[in-house]
């Protein structure tokens, strides 16, 4: 461990640098406080020092980045904070205790103490729980455990253990609260009771009422397992990142053995680990491997939204039924019944329809119900809508789904015109091919002849980068994408970098995507090109416009994207006389852009800062989905081109304040710009045309007017069918991702927390810019 400060009373001015030598410990040694190392960096909590590792028992900050540095200081002001390395950044208190303190301790129990001069206990880590409780610690009504994300990362992660006002100790996944979802409960509920959960320092795990008799033990020691005088126990129940209720017993021997760390209880059983729901994401299904690893499998006509995340779920590949049909009129949607035996599942369906005897009046039945995505048949049929939620499979199970798997043809008549332009093509590409190989066969003379001729000139094409197995998308020519948007005749928008035109792949006839002409590149914009896009083709998430192909040739840069029917955002909240689209749809993309920005930020290996995140960039499916186009371009531009100044990447009114600093630009610039969209999305007003008090204003300090004044908060959100506790959560979310430093800025995964309501929103500071005066007055 290094060298300790392991003195019982910690006084004002204590501090312990991020260097991993030092840590407050208690007076047995065998709990800490300090930095430990986490993600590159370092995070800071309480662990149980368990030999030469650690068991970490509570995290600061636990949804924040790990700190690179700096210092953990009880400060002569009497805050417990964290302080920086820089000494213009800003720190971050750890504590939120109510008065100063004038002395802290860690204690044996595992607990991290502030004292006033009284030496009352004013704050404690006890007092706020995160994945864990330690024997003294009780988890009252009303409160949660939050699992980790991993054993190496302790942010916020899928599953949560809430002790209802119910009287019932409930697992659930987070974001979720309706009972089909918990996966485990005490039973409690129903009895006008409120239970606190409790472990003491034998490892009896209990529920009990303070207002009366009542307990219920849900574990207790066998006395003969109890450690022995030779040695000493330390137990802890943790909500672990696989959703696992676990009680951990760590045995430490006086005669220098190998401490011993088991579980002694868990819930659910270790048997059943698909019977955690949330193991699997929607529209898949879990199944346990030989290794006893838990595997997720789409359903079939689905693929995963995410390619490195398969726990995430999957979407529907092609579409059809009441919101599949395509624009074009010349293609019809098929759709067929793929089977699915031996799962059980978790969603209630939306119609039983009449008593039906067999499988084929089953499918039949779904098959003509536009809205019907999956049939199941047990004794009886039910139909179901998407998606689907807690697949697993069960050997033996009587239940067969059918779902519904699309595709496409073309109606009679264009089939012909086309097989014929097909033949066409076929014909004038083998007279092509005839003529290339005598040209090729001149060229290869000639060169015997003229052995001695150099090239010094590079060549304009460069393929070696850009082998499309390994970055998983196609080569163009340009000559292909001329012809597949007959010669960028309709133009679909222009932008930052570059313009967009709409064709359809000459392969299928069918696929309708966008072209993306990019232009004005930077200097180095061959080499640029190849790593942004090489770059960009390994992101796959449901709420990224999908990258279909690239064209590298001469001067030509353009890439393909999935076409996307129903526009930009900025049209569908912001077009004059155009009907606005309802609050649970705008909440609905607000989520799909936050998912979005979450993955690029936070699940790839590098960072993608998308620098130009407005309406305009976000693209809305043909089932109402929203996708952020544009995303990994930003170093293709050449400063002069953006409508700021030279070298800042973005557009004004969604620009972070970062950018005209000379400090480093992080993804949390993309935070920034989140919250003026959200607020925007809230609104369906433009950021930069709004008022407050007579002058100009951004949107979050008008959005913060309502916030402060506590009055017409409703008057933010446009549209009739506004549901109030979302509103104000949204709004609040908008200005904590608005605000001036960009450390205050939530991280996008407690952003997506936030809006799920998994995470409670506190009141935001308000914007730095807010004027008190800029309040509107109270009316009487």
């Amino acid at each position: 461990m290094g060298a300790q400060i392991s003195e019982t009373s910690i006084p004002r001015g204590s501090s312990i640098e991020a260097d991993g030598t030092q840590s407050w410990v208690s007076p047995s040694g065998r709990f800490a406080f300090g930095f430990y190392p986490e993600g590159g960096g370092f995070s800071i909590g309480v662990w149980l020092v368990t030999g030469a590792s650690r068991s970490i028992m509570w995290t600061a900050f636990r949804n924040d980045p790990p700190v690179s540095g700096g210092s953990i200081q009880l400060t002569v002001g009497g805050q417990l904070q964290w302080t920086p390395a820089n000494p213009g950044s800003q720190g971050k208190v750890i504590s939120a205790a109510p008065t100063l303190a004038t002395s802290a301790a860690i204690l044996d129990t595992g607990s991290l103490v502030l004292y006033d001069t009284k030496k009352q206990v004013i704050w404690s880590t006890f007092s706020s729980p995160t994945d864990t409780l330690l024997p003294g610690q009780n988890l009252p009504p009303d409160t949660q455990l939050f699992s980790s994300v991993s054993n190496t990362s302790h942010a916020t992660g899928k599953y949560r253990l809430s002790n209802q006002n119910d009287g019932n100790l409930v697992m659930y996944p987070i974001g979720v609260v309706d009972p089909d979802s918990a996966y485990w409960n005490t039973g409690t509920f129903g009895q006008n009771l409120l239970l606190t959960l409790s472990l003491d320092t034998n490892a009896t795990l209990w529920l009990f009422d303070q207002n009366n008799s009542y307990t219920m033990v849900l574990f207790r020691m066998n006395q003969s397992s109890i450690a022995s005088p030779d040695s000493e126990s330390y137990y802890h129940l943790t909500l672990d990142a696989d959703g696992l209720l676990r009680l951990y017993s760590h045995v430490f021997f006086r005669q220098g053995r190998k401490p011993i760390t088991k579980v002694e209880w868990l819930v659910p059983p270790n048997t059943d680990r698909c019977g955690v729901k949330g193991v699997c994401g929607p529209n898949s299904f879990c199944q346990v491997t030989a290794s006893g690893e838990t595997s997720c499998s789409c359903l079939p006509g689905f693929e995963f939204s995410s390619d490195n995340q398969s726990a995430q779920g999957c979407w529907r590949v092609q579409t059809g039924g009441c919101t599949g049909n395509r624009s074009n009129g010349d293609i019809r949607p098929i759709a067929t019944m793929a089977e699915v035996k031996n799962t059980s599942w978790s969603d209630r369906s939306y119609n039983v329809p009449p008593q039906s005897t067999t499988i084929e009046e089953c499918k039949a039945i779904c098959l003509s119900d536009c809205a019907c995505e999956i049939a199941m048949f047990d004794t009886f049929c039910s139909k179901q809508m998407l998606p689907m939620r807690y697949g697993k499979i069960v050997p033996g199970s009587n239940t067969t789904l059918f779902v519904k798997v699309y595709s496409y043809e073309q109606k009679g008549a264009i089939r012909g015109t086309r097989s014929a332009s097909s033949a066409a093509m076929l014909i004038s590409g083998a007279a092509l091919a005839i003529f290339s190989l005598v040209v090729l066969s001149v060229s290869l003379l000639l060169c015997k002849h003229h052995q001695f001729l150099r090239y010094t000139r590079a060549p304009q094409q460069q393929h070696t980068q850009f082998d499309e197995e390994n970055i998983g998308v196609r080569s163009y020519s340009f000559h292909d994408l001329e012809l597949s948007t007959n010669g960028f005749a309709e133009e679909l928008g222009r932008g930052a970098y570059g313009t967009v035109f709409k064709g359809v792949l000459t392969n299928s006839g069918t696929e309708g995507i966008a072209v993306k002409r990019l232009e004005r590149m930077a200097e180095d914009g061959e080499r640029e090109f190849q790593r942004e896009v090489s770059a960009i083709a390994r992101t796959h998430h449901r709420n990224l416009v999908r990258l279909l192909g690239f064209c590298n040739e001469g001067a030509h840069r353009l890439l393909v994207y999935e076409y996307m029917p129903n526009g930009s955002l900025s049209n569908l909240l912001f077009k004059p006389d155009a009907p606005l689209p309802s609050w649970s749809n705008r909440v609905a993309i607000a989520l799909d852009v936050a998912r979005g920005l979450q993955y690029l930020h936070e699940e790839l290996d590098v960072p993608i800062i998308h620098c130009d995140i407005k309406p305009d960039n976000i693209l809305i499916d043909s089932s109402g989905m929203a996708k952020i186009a544009d995303f990994g371009l930003a170093k293709l531009l050449i400063g002069n081109q953006t409508k700021t100044l030279t070298g800042v990447r973005g557009t004004r009114g969604y620009l972070a304040p970062e950018w005209s600093k000379n400090t480093a630009i992080t993804v949390k610039v993309g935070i920034y710009s989140y919250g003026i969209l959200l607020l925007e999305i809230i609104s369906c007003r433009k950021s930069m045309e709004l008022k407050l008090a007579g002058e100009e204003c951004n949107i979050s300090e008008w959005a913060y007017e309502y916030v402060a004044s506590r009055e017409g908060l409703k008057d933010v959100a446009a549209g009739e069918d506004v549901n109030e506790v979302e509103l104000e959560r949204m709004v609040k979310i908008g200005i904590w991702c608005t605000q001036n430093q960009p450390v205050t800025r939530p991280a996008m995964k407690s952003v997506v927390q936030m809006m799920e309501g998994s995470v409670e929103v506190q009141r935001p500071p308000p914007p730095a810019s807010f004027s008190q005066s800029l309040l509107r007055p109270r009316s009487s």
